[in-house]
């Protein structure tokens, strides 16, 4: 195979025997550089940039993560932030003080109250810094949910959502229940609210379970209940 010229290939192709057919190919000169490169084992560099092997994965790309995109804007995730802080910074305190006047329980508690809660600091600021982790609301939903743990379907859980498990009625609890999850800032919410999804989500019918949308809302709400806890899914 030798070069000719800026743009052709002639190439030699045994037919049989001694006979050769010679081919004229048209070639880019570019490739034909390269070809010739190559062939001198010789290297051309490596494309980079966007959708090249060099351009590094985002973190969510190698987590097949979709993120979610919350509805509230960066100042009232600031407003948030700057709240949570001083609801930590008031937890540390009264934890100090049951470090002598408390019982064994409530400094347990506590212990675990402020680490829920500093995680869910975490979790705003790595949303306010690179999108992940958002919850769906910013506020703190009130919650009072103590099922028999014998029994726990026989109490159904307190959501606002109708207990209506057709695809329209699933869709609404799973989505309340990604918002309750992402927003527990107590081991209690976040005990209690795993209680909640494993009852509910044993409600719907086979065809309803199946639903894209209300699965990635209770697969949120899991990971946001992991991560409250401190544990890696």
């Amino acid at each position: 195979m030798t070069p000719r010229g800026d743009s052709y290939l002639e190439v030699a192709v045994l037919l049989g025997g001694s006979t050769f057919r010679i081919y004229r190919i048209h070639v880019r000169p570019e490739l034909l550089l390269l070809a010739f490169l190559g062939a001198c084992g010789g290297a051309p560099p490596r494309p980079t940039g966007p959708g090249t092997v060099d351009d590094p994965p985002s973190s969510a790309e190698l987590a097949g993560e979709e993120l979610y995109v919350p509805t509230y804007g960066k100042p009232e995730l600031e407003q948030a932030l700057a709240s949570e802080r001083t609801a930590v910074a008031s937890a540390e305190a009264a934890l100090a003080g049951l470090a002598d006047t408390g019982s064994d329980d409530q400094v347990r508690v506590a212990t675990a109250d402020l680490a829920v809660r500093r995680r869910y600091v975490a979790a705003l600021e790595a949303c306010r810094d690179g999108g992940r982790a958002c919850p769906p609301r910013l506020d703190e939903p009130s919650w009072a949910y103590d099922p028999d743990p014998d029994t726990p379907g026989a109490t159904a859980p307190p959501i606002d959502a109708p207990l209506a498990f057709d695809l329209a009625g699933w869709r609404a609890i799973a989505s309340e229940l990604f918002g309750r999850a992402c927003a527990c800032r107590t081991i209690a919410c976040v005990d209690s609210m795993t209680v909640a999804i494993d009852v509910l989500e044993a409600r719907p019918a086979p065809d309803v379970d199946g639903d894209e949308a209300a699965a990635q809302s209770v697969t949120r709400a899991r990971e946001c209940l992991f991560r409250l806890r401190g544990r890696a899914r």
